[in-house]
């Protein structure tokens, strides 16, 4: 029995990427073989690096040429290499997580699977005007592609995809996935039915630190994680929270490691350093150096451990965030975190404060932070972290998929 597992760009980590993977390997231990297809060439081996998962020993189907700067646009061609897989090797089941796969559905020989980061629909479709999440209102579209020139491509994008995006998932799949209650919620007002919600893992290299240092022994230091992109609102961070929170806790420091890899990434990188230093900040991207704020490009996982084990609290600024794997892994590290009161972040890994402080105002994220760095907080974040394995996710998806 064969599978294919199709992702529009393996070829940097990410959320998607780490749920293909995980869907990959846990097909594989399932018994049901599975073949890669995705738009642009990439180099598996890099998977066991970012996550702990060997990718290299599975047959890969992509497309011959690409420009990898158009990723978003690599989206609306996912379905021209899966079909190729599907053409040549046959599997019995496809897991996809994108959305314009309508042209594979034309010989539907298969099981087909949709994973759900986040309904396109919401954010495109005018019906939806006014819930907060469409184009012009959400926060986590508008940071990245609500000005010049990336507006224009966000538009291009959007009135290209209806010819490849299939119609309702529930009629298009036989089984509906979503990553976090909230996505769940965002997807049943779009579709009228209700998918099941199947949790990311974390990635098997991310250590589960059953006994944390304590707080005594820990730093005022708070450690923010994620590539340096527009959405995640580091420009926010250094420019509304962390002037307030040195002044009002001694010693506090704010870290944030970021993948900048890409010319984009570089670019923003060097504004929020920019934005830090007109705040009044002194900025490092050395952690041996005495600074207020530390920015950390590609930094070795290594170093986030070891900074996170001394550290007091993360914080997580992304609002609207679908999930937020750099939250679980930080959880897993235990270390109590602050998330916006949004998103998969807040209904699934803080489970509304359950697990985890939450704030919507900068006021708010200060007040947060500084009661973590000053007193912390009993937030039993392994017990979370326990239930984000990557064996609880292969178990879970063996449940749905009835292997």
């Amino acid at each position: 029995m064969g599978s294919l597992v199709s992702h529009h760009y393996w070829g940097s980590p990410g959320g998607g990427q780490l749920v293909c993977a995980s869907a990959t390997l846990a097909l594989d231990e399932l018994g049901v073989t599975p073949v890669l297809a995705g738009t642009f060439k990439f180099d598996p081996s890099r998977y066991l690096e970012w996550y702990g998962i060997d990718l290299s020993r599975y047959e890969v189907v992509t497309l011959p040429f690409g420009a990898r700067a158009f990723g978003l646009w690599s989206r609306l061609f996912v379905w021209y290499p899966a079909s190729k897989a599907v053409k040549r090797f046959r599997p019995e089941l496809v897991f996809i997580d994108e959305v314009a796969y309508k042209p594979l559905l034309r010989r539907k020989t298969f099981r087909l699977v949709e994973y759900i980061h986040f309904p396109y629909e919401v954010a495109i479709d005018p019906k939806f005007r006014g819930t907060g999440l469409a184009y012009g209102e959400d926060p986590y579209i508008m940071e990245r592609y609500g000005r010049f020139p990336l507006n224009l491509y966000w538009k291009a994008y959007t009135w290209l995809l209806p010819k490849y995006m299939r119609d309702n998932p529930f009629r298009a799949a036989d089984v509906v996935l979503v990553n976090s209650r909230w996505t769940a919620s965002v997807a049943e007002m779009v579709y009228g039915e209700e998918p099941r919600v199947l949790n990311p893992p974390l990635p098997p290299n991310v250590e589960l630190v059953e006994r944390p240092r304590p707080f005594e022994e820990r730093e005022p230091v708070v450690v923010m994680l994620g590539r340096f992109s527009q959405e995640k609102r580091y420009h926010w961070a250094v420019r509304e929270v962390a002037p307030r929170l040195v002044r009002e806790v001694p010693g506090a420091r704010l870290v944030i490691f970021g993948g900048a890899a890409t010319p984009t990434l570089q670019a923003y990188y060097r504004r929020v350093w920019r934005l830090a230093e007109e705040a009044g900040l002194k900025v490092a991207d050395s952690l041996d150096a005495k600074a207020d704020v530390y920015l950390i490009a590609n930094a070795p996982r290594r170093l986030i451990n070891e900074t996170m084990d001394m550290a007091r609290a993360f914080l997580h600024a992304t609002i609207n965030e679908h999930w937020g794997i750099a939250v679980a892994e930080a959880m897993a590290r235990g270390l109590p975190v602050a998330v916006h009161r949004s998103g998969g972040a807040w209904t699934d890994l803080a489970e509304e404060g359950r697990y985890g402080l939450g704030y919507e105002a900068a006021e708010e994220a200060v007040e947060a932070l500084a009661r973590l760095l000053l007193q912390g907080a009993r937030f039993n974040t392994a017990e979370k972290a326990r239930e984000l394995t990557y064996p609880k996710f292969r178990e879970r998806l063996a449940k749905v998929l009835g292997l």
